[in-house]
């Protein structure tokens, strides 16, 4: 049974299951699928932990959540006053955690799929690339974050077409994050961590006043 916050994920798991992968391929297709239909809680930007429990071995976790930058200072979310600047922890680059999600997700098909990464992650990137139908659920969700979306150009640009959030049924098409996610299915995490997105990010951090670092990213790493 594969079970998610949202069908079209569900589904790309399903399809992993029928062909002949095993739960751990599932929740991999799941989790990379969300990142394309579930973008309000679904990333490659974020992290997570993953419970595994293959027959006849022990139970694991991989854990997989979002690091601390490096040169993060212990007063970073407090005015030189003292108060706590409103929303500095979750909004903005300062509210960005080095993302774990990609190693976790490459470390479990690594370590414990059937498939490999590349297989897995095609579904995810035929619904990036190819587009899908929006839902209601990701329809409101869009409009209850519009003013939020709207403060950032590339948010305003991917999630706004026109300065309006996408109505159910209109077809929803993310062709960079299709490129990030077939550069990661055929390279592997490194793409992510030291190729070409981790330069992105790292220039996006600069833009924002941001303060992860190459170097946190190449040094991430999942834990079992």
């Amino acid at each position: 049974m594969v079970v998610s916050s949202e069908p079209l994920a569900t589904q790309a798991g399903g399809g992993i299951l029928q062909a002949g992968g095993n739960a751990v391929d599932a929740a991999v297709a799941v989790g990379f699928a969300l990142a394309v239909t579930y973008p309000f809680a679904g990333n490659i930007g974020g992290g997570g932990f993953m419970m595994v429990r293959m027959a006849g071995e022990p139970p694991a976790m991989i854990d997989y959540r979002e690091g601390g930058p490096g040169h993060a200072p212990r007063a970073m979310y407090l005015d030189k006053s003292g108060p706590i600047i409103p929303n500095a922890s979750i909004v903005g680059a300062l509210g960005v955690g080095v993302p774990g999600t990609v190693a976790g997700l490459a470390t479990a098909e690594q370590k414990y799929g059937k498939l490999g990464l590349a297989r897995v992650m095609e579904p995810a990137i035929r619904l990036a690339k190819e587009g899908f139908p929006v839902s209601y659920y990701l329809s409101q969700s869009l409009k209850n974050h519009q003013a939020l979306l709207s403060r950032f150009a590339a948010s305003r640009r991917i999630f706004l077409h026109d300065g309006n959030p996408y109505e159910p049924g209109e077809i929803f098409k993310q062709p960079e994050l299709a490129a990030t996610l077939q550069q990661i299915a055929q390279h592997g995490p490194n793409s992510f961590y030291l190729g070409r997105v981790a330069t992105g990010i790292v220039n996006t951090m600069k833009e924002y006043d941001g303060i992860i670092t190459k170097s946190d990213l190449s040094s991430y790493r999942a834990k079992i």
